[in-house]
């Protein structure tokens, strides 16, 4: 077997250091959140490299953008790759990024070898996967798959006081088309990630065909107790909302200490009011993420969260406010797609192992409606959402051969 050549690394390379250029880090990531003027900077980028290509460009009514490569029969529905150019606060230059380039590459070099596919074959840049800036995170595949309604997120308030919906006025990204799987149908969907784990690095395995995406719920907890003086409160009387949160964070720890390799339960937000070192805090408010393949472990986890933290509440004189925030279950990819990406994968002659997604990505919403699968490669360390968060060329190269060969393959078939 030999490896495809129609890929041009350097040139896929290129593309993503440019990219990585607009909201650079000083420690190297990027910062590009959603909506912002980096993320217009960004996708302005990549809009002038497709124009330059002779692509078609469509802006979604939730901001998505899709970039068009026609093909023989343009009646037909449309093969897509994809993924988005939005960060976290203290990103890295790949996550998301690569998925989005490396589709762009796909088509350069479609045209390189001047082969025409019976199916057009699109790039989506998805509105707000991250979730940073605007929450719940996987947006705009949320409102095209019909997971959310256009009207609730266009009314999101973000952590800076921004309105979703006035951004995207803003930036002019409320297109002209609806963004609504029905009325924009596509017939399968490819997304290329790094990892963000270390389990292939750790293979020394060059690519992951993943199999579906863990289930995940997330929570915000506020405990609220009684703020008062730090010196002449005696401990007996105190309500102290602090000690209850640590509880809760020992508590969501050893979930994770528990379970099997998969399970992943994490405390990513802990504000204390009124924050002051000589005050007893009287409130705290916390979030809470769970992660499993498994629906009928997060199922016993959610339990097991809402009984026990109304035990620490009431065993520390607080009161209790919990809620799931967000919640997705247990994803399984479409197996006719995963036989393509191994039939990419022997073709290239690259070693590889099945994976499951640690992650939410945008595949996640996509595959509620149309087929979908995902293509893992190795980042190193397995650090990710990390300013450090690093690949290799020749694994971006690897990568986007076997999306090449996948979608080729998808985009000619009946």
């Amino acid at each position: 077997m030999t490896n495809n050549s129609s890929i041009d690394g350097e040139r896929l390379w290129n593309s993503l250091m440019s990219m990585a250029e607009i909201g650079a880090t000083e420690k190297g990531g990027s910062c590009r959140l959603a909506l912002s003027d980096a993320d217009r900077a960004g996708r302005e980028l990549f809009m002038k490299w497709s124009q330059e290509a002779g692509y078609r460009l469509t802006t979604d009514a939730i901001g998505n953008l899709f970039v068009r490569r026609e093909g023989a029969d343009n009646a037909m529905a449309p093969v897509v790759m994809g993924s988005h150019l939005d960060t976290q606060p203290t990103g890295g230059r790949f996550d998301g990024v690569l998925g989005v380039l490396a589709g762009l590459e796909v088509l350069r070099s479609l045209d390189d070898g001047r082969i025409t596919t019976r199916r057009p074959i699109e790039v989506a840049v998805w509105m707000n996967e991250e979730g940073a800036r605007f929450s719940p995170p996987m947006m705009g595949s949320g409102v095209w798959s019909g997971t959310f309604s256009r009207e609730e997120i266009v009314d999101v308030i973000a952590q800076d006081g921004a309105r979703l919906g006035d951004e995207l006025v803003r930036l002019g990204w409320d297109g002209d088309t609806a963004a609504d799987h029905r009325a924009d149908p596509k017939a399968a969907y490819f997304e290329l990630h790094i990892e963000q784990g270390p389990v292939l690095e750790a293979a020394n395995c060059p690519i992951g065909i993943v199999t579906g995406a863990q289930g995940q719920r997330w929570y915000e907890l506020t405990l609220t107790g009684q703020e008062a003086h730090a010196g002449p409160t005696p401990m007996r009387l105190r309500r102290d909302a602090l000690v209850g949160a640590a509880r809760v964070v020992e508590l969501v720890h050893a979930f994770g200490e528990s379970g099997d390799d998969y399970t992943c339960a994490t405390v990513g937000v802990l504000d204390v009011f009124p924050h002051s070192r000589n005050v007893i805090p009287g409130r705290v408010f916390l979030t809470v993420d769970l992660r499993h393949p498994q629906d009928s472990l997060l199922d016993t986890l959610d339990n097991r969260l809402r009984n026990e933290t109304a035990r620490i509440a009431e065993a520390t004189g607080l009161k209790l406010d919990l809620r799931e925030f967000w919640h997705f279950p247990a994803t399984a990819f479409d197996p006719t797609l995963i036989g393509r990406i191994r039939d990419a994968v022997d073709k290239c002659g690259y070693g590889n192992q099945d994976i499951v997604s640690g992650a939410g990505h945008d595949a996640v919403y996509v595959s509620r409606v149309c087929p979908t699968a995902m293509i893992f490669v190795p980042c190193e360390g397995g650090i990710s959402h990390n300013e450090s968060e690093s690949i290799q060329p020749i694994d971006a190269k690897r990568g986007t051969e076997v999306l090449f060969d996948a979608v080729l393959a998808t985009a000619t078939s009946h």
